[in-house]
C-alpha cells in the first residue's frame, strides 16, 4: 500500500468495459518522509468518493480490483481502499 494525493478525475470517451461507470483519479504519490514523488502520478480506480486534494490509500492488488470490478480481464492496477482523515 501507497499513500497519495488526488491532483484530479481523469475522464475517458473509450475505456476497457469493465471501467464502465467507474470513478478515474489521478494520483501523487508520496514518498517515505511524506513528500510527493517527483515521478509520475497514478491513474487509480476510485468506489470509495475521493476528491481533489484527499490524501488517500491505494493498492497495486491486481485480485482485489478484479474482484470489485467483476472482470478477471480488467487492465487496473491501481485502486483506492481507504481515504485519510486529515
Amino acid at each position: 500500500m501507497q499513500t497519495g494525493t488526488v491532483i484530479g478525475t481523469a475522464t475517458a470517451t473509450v475505456k476497457h468495459p469493465s471501467l464502465v461507470g467507474a470513478k478515474l483519479l489521478v494520483v501523487n504519490i508520496e514518498m517515505a518522509d511524506g513528500r510527493a514523488s517527483d515521478g509520475n502520478p497514478l491513474l487509480v480506480v476510485d468506489w470509495l468518493g475521493a476528491g481533489r486534494g484527499d490524501r488517500v490509500l491505494i493498492t497495486s492488488d491486481g485480485p482485489a480490483v478484479q474482484e470489485h470490478l467483476k472482470d478477471d480481464k480488467t487492465p487496473v492496477r491501481y485502486s483506492v481502499v481507504g481515504i485519510v482523515d486529515p
